[in-house]
Order: C-alpha cells, then structure tokens, then sequence
C-alpha cells in the first residue's frame, strides 16, 4: 500500500454505532463496567487508555513501519518519557546541535537520575564512534536537526550503536515519514511532536514515540505513561488524527516550496549561507539524498550583516508570520536565538523559517523586500 493511501485509511474505521465516517470524539474520563466489574469496551480510566488514544496510536505505527506507538501530551512528554525509562548509569549521546528544550533537559534534569550525557557532532561517524562508551545506553539522532538542518548518516549511526549494544531513537518531525523512514534504516524508536506537520494546522500539541518491537521496552514506557500522566487528551489525539489524513498532500506541496525558496535564498548577497540539505551546497547533500525522498519544508539561513541585520529582515516580513513552531499551512519566520532565549547556542545571524502552503513566489518576494 502506498504511503499516500495508508495514510487516509490507517487505523480508520467506521463507527458501529451511527456509521459516521469521521471518528468521534470521546471525552469521558471514565468507563462504565458490567455487573460483574468487567470494563465493557476495554477501557477503565482516561489516563491509562481511552478510544482517541487507542485509534490514534493504531494509525501512528504503520506509517514508520514500526510495531507498536504510545502519544504523550507534547513532544517534550515523549522524549523525557524515553530518556526516563533508561536504568541509573546510563550514558546517552545527543547531536551538539539538538533542539535546545532537550538539551536543555540533559543538562538539568538527567544528573538527578543519575545518568550521564554528552554532546557530539553525529554528522561525523568517526567522532559519534569514539564518543560511545562502555555505559551508552542509547543514541538520541536528530535528522535534519533543529535548527542548523544538519543531517545524520543513520544506517551508519544505527550500526555504530548495534555494536555498543545501544539503542538508537531518531526524532523525525522535521522529515516525517513522508519523506523518512528511521525503523527501514534500523532505527529502534522514533520520535514526533504531533504538534508540527502530523497535526498540521497550528491548533494542537502532541508527541508520539513508535516503536521497532512491541518489547519490554514499550509496555515499560506505557505503564510509566499511565502512572506519571504524560498523556494526551481526546480532542488532541482527534485532532492529530484528523491532520495525518492530508499529511502526504501537505508535505508535497510544501517540501517543493521549500526548495524554492533555499535556491531563491542562496542568490541573494544579504544572505551569508543557506541551511537546508536540498541544496548541493549543503554538507548532508548526498546523505539526504540517499535516505531521504524529499528534503523538508523546514530551513534556516544567516543574514550576512549579522544579528541586527537578522533581526531587521524577520521585523520587515509581511507575508511570513513572527511566530516559533513549525509544520502548519501558514509560513512562519523567527529570529531563533530569540526564540531559544538566553541559553540559545544558536548563531545570532540566524533566521528559521517553516514553509507553508502559499505560493513559493510570494514567500520569495517577502524575504527578498524584508532582505533588502
């Protein structure tokens, strides 16, 4: 089945009761039990599994190639989710240029439960080689990553790790399945804030983990959900369900802008360089190109004039919206370092942008006045 049908149809059904197309929405905390205590539908309690939860986590797994998927109230819930079902003394390894709120987690929280985190530039296999320890438990991968669209190689990656007895998880919400694969590629788990382009429309928060295996590991982590409650609620799970039935269209369309704008960007003399790994010039050009079917409809470039420049041409856009996040219809700009706050490694001549559904010439005409 392709992509594009599987994605419409996975873990749809039609409802027994009133044969409405469209799933409802069930918003009750609780279910009802027979006479003799047996939960009539399966369901007891909305923080240990309720209907919307159910179908969209049977609608998530198919789609990576996976076996099984938990969803969590954000992105953040589920990779904290991950990182806590690790044993005290574990070692893990992130890219050096991870999303700032996960490094920012490795750095406050995982000392606390007594394991240990490094950064590493996993664009290069040789330095994520000699990075791994006796103790490395798992390698968090990031491809294209947030927000400099680095790109890792992860057949590499994920055999690195075979040989070290590690786990590898891949956080795919830039790519999403439309245009990446991690699980084909060996990966264990993989990682999506359902907020971005699974959700689609800038109106809900989410996160999901989808797993290689239905192992130990994945009833760990689901028991874990129920009793610390990172879960997310019906509507959002509907919501996010509803988002994934255009996914394949939306991402086209997209992507293809994306594309657009990166050339449009690279010509202009106010632009000092173009992050985006569509473009030949991009160092993961041809890692891209092997592992990926498309390139993203995320990027970012640098204002040759530096930060102020940077913060001028995000001011002076009028098509682009001032707003951080990403995957929605509306294309956004930000002046990331900003986004990030006072923590951010990010360079202050950077800009990000997501790629929406206008037309690719309006968005070029944008940030060519706003470049001026």
């Amino acid at each position: 089945m392709r992509f594009e049908t599987l994605a419409v149809h996975a873990g749809h059904r039609i409802d027994p009761s009133t044969g409405a197309v469209a799933p409802p929405i069930h918003l009750s905390t609780t279910f009802a039990r027979d006479e003799e205590s047996v939960p009539l539908s399966g369901h007891t309690y909305i923080r240990e599994s309720n209907p919307n939860q159910e179908q969209l986590e049977e609608a998530l797994f198919p789609l990576e190639g996976g076996a099984a998927a938990l969803v969590f109230a954000s992105g953040m819930a589920a990779g904290i989710a991950l990182l806590q079902s690790l044993p005290p003394g574990s070692h893990v390894l992130l890219p050096h240029d991870v999303y700032y709120g996960f490094r920012e987690a490795a750095e406050q929280f995982l000392p606390n439960w007594g394991i240990r985190s490094d950064l590493v530039d996993m664009a290069d296999l040789a330095a994520l080689a000699a990075a791994i320890r006796p103790e490395t438990r798992l390698l968090w991968l990031e491809t294209p990553s947030n927000p400099l669209l680095g790109v890792v190689d992860l057949a590499g990656a994920v055999a690195l790790a075979r040989a070290a007895g590690a786990l590898t998880m891949v956080d795919n919400t830039f790519a999403t399945p439309v245009l990446q694969r991690p699980i084909a590629l060996g990966a264990d788990i993989v990682l999506h804030s359902t907020t971005k382009y699974f959700g689609g429309h800038s109106d809900v928060q989410g996160g999901a983990l989808i797993f290689a295996r239905a192992d130990e590991l994945w009833e760990r982590i689901a028991h874990q959900r129920h009793l610390l409650g990172a879960v997310a609620s019906p509507f959002n799970d509907w919501l996010v369900l509803r988002g994934l039935r255009t996914l394949a269209c939306r991402m086209a369309v997209q992507t293809a802008s994306a594309l657009a704008v990166a050339q449009a960007l690279e010509k202009l003399p106010t632009v000092s360089a173009v992050h985006y790994p569509g473009l030949p010039s991009h160092p993961g050009h041809e890692v891209a190109r092997r592992q990926m079917s498309g390139f993203g409809a995320m990027l970012s470039f640098r204002a040759a004039a530096g930060r102020e420049a940077a913060l001028r041409a995000v001011g002076r856009a009028r098509l682009f919206t001032r707003a951080t996040s990403l995957g929605g219809v509306e294309s956004l700009i930000e002046h990331r370092a900003s986004s990030e706050g006072p923590g951010s490694r990010t360079p202050q001549e950077l800009i990000r942008l997501s790629i929406g559904l206008e037309h690719p010439d309006d968005l070029i005409a944008d940030l060519e006045q706003a470049l001026r």
